[in-house]
């Protein structure tokens, strides 16, 4: 008989150590969001401040989002071979030198550098895809809803930090709002880290939604490398189709005539759902795995665009807002416990790094692919079905993969 300890029985997994800690990583998320958000607050300004056309002011956007993406990958590979703490405290110093750096900026060029390295590349990213890889070590039994608790910090920083850098940058101005950002992330995310010294439990194996033991060198029956494709494509794909409503709702809300204003609640409403989405998909993660789980939100997602087709009153798009929130807040998280039930755990930190970059490329692909096809078309119409089409290869890459660790279960039984 193995001597070796089963994942619940290591020291601190589900332990009330892992929740506390599950407290500062939420914390450290919804900081580290305040890159994400601060960006379209001052964009107005930071354009007449610096002379510059629209297109040019939102570059910082472009390239903060970009370094994100590839940020999240190096840090969960950080996180993998040295813990937690050590991107942390990376991202810490680099948050604050890249607020600082903005704060002085002369010109575009330097604003938007400091943004997609410091603040994006070394700073922000260490507060997303390696805080999810690293909570799915510390739970078992409620890894799902711990996921979700820790995601559910992006969409809070959503929340919180517009008004708050908005209501600063009209009483002191951007500038001085960009030193108080620096003073305030760089000094609580170092504290925070701080917290997060202690590795996590060394994870013997991985447990399936059912209980079997399922091996973790063969994800899905298939090499890592072909296993980590599939799961990068359909990162992909659902964001693309994703980002049809969350990045253009407003601009389409201007041309139906109700006013960017409405476009703007609806946005707010899809994030509030968002995080009602997050916490009930991370239950239904618990106990039905996440395979399922993605497959679940991917279909409820390409329902409510479908919705989006048929319907473009002021009342039934409030609503449809309201569902699509609800149904596409718990589709990235769910890649997270994919990771974590089908992969080693050795690798969760870059591997679920890698997953989140390819979703956060898909949200800009389709951000600008939606645009282009209205260029063209002269209709939100047709993006509306380019999302749709994106969401169905998602579905399709799903359904294929738990279709695989079912006949890999039937085999085993």
């Amino acid at each position: 008989m193995s001597s070796q300890a089963s994942p619940a029985e290591a020291p601190g997994v589900d332990s009330p150590y892992a929740w506390s800690r599950l407290m500062v990583t939420l914390a450290l998320m919804t900081i580290g969001a305040s890159g994400m958000y601060i960006v379209p607050v001052v964009l107005p300004v930071v354009q007449a401040d610096f002379g510059i056309a629209r297109a040019d002011a939102a570059l910082p956007y472009s390239m903060l989002m970009l370094g994100w993406g590839v940020g999240g990958m190096l840090a969960g590979r950080l996180a993998d071979r040295f813990g937690i703490l050590v991107p942390l405290v990376i991202g810490a110093i680099s948050m604050g030198a890249g607020y600082a750096i903005s704060a002085y900026a002369p010109n575009i060029l330097v604003f938007g550098l400091a943004h997609g390295f410091l603040i994006g590349l070394f700073g922000g990213s260490s507060t997303f895809a390696p805080l999810m890889a690293d909570t799915t070590l510390w739970f078992e039994k409620r890894r799902g809803m711990a996921v979700a608790i820790c995601a559910s910090g992006n969409y809070l920083g959503g929340t919180i930090w517009p008004p708050v850098v908005q209501y600063f940058v009209e009483t002191l101005g951007w500038r001085q709002t960009y030193i108080g950002m620096a003073i305030f992330c760089g000094i609580t995310m170092f504290l925070l880290a701080l917290c997060m010294r202690r590795r996590p439990p060394l994870i013997i194996a991985s447990r399936s939604a059912s209980g079997a033991v399922m091996s973790n060198e063969r994800p899905f029956g298939m090499s890592q490398p072909a296993a980590l494709a599939l799961l990068m494509i359909a990162g992909v794909a659902c964001c693309v189709a994703m980002s049809m409503p969350q990045v253009h709702i407003v601009a389409y809300c201007g041309d139906l005539g109700y006013g960017a204003a409405r476009g703007a609640e609806m946005l707010s409403i899809m994030l509030g759902f968002g995080i009602v989405s997050r916490l009930f998909f991370g239950w239904l993660c618990d106990r039905i795995g996440g395979l399922l789980t993605l497959l679940t939100g991917s279909f409820l997602q390409m329902v409510a665009l479908f919705l989006f087709l048929p319907f473009d009153g002021l009342v039934p798009l409030y609503v449809i807002s309201a569902l699509f929130g609800l149904f596409q807040g718990g589709i990235v998280p769910a890649y997270a416990i994919i990771v974590r039930e089908h992969f080693p755990a050795a690798k969760v930190g870059a591997t679920v790094g890698t997953v989140i970059m390819c979703t956060l490329a898909g949200m800009a692909l389709g951000g600008w692919m939606s645009g282009k096809v209205f260029d063209l078309t002269g209709s939100y119409q047709a993006a509306f079905i380019n999302g749709i089409l994106w969401n169905w290869l998602n579905l399709a890459i799903a359904g294929f993969l738990f279709w695989r660790v079912r006949g890999l279960r039937l085999a085993r039984a």
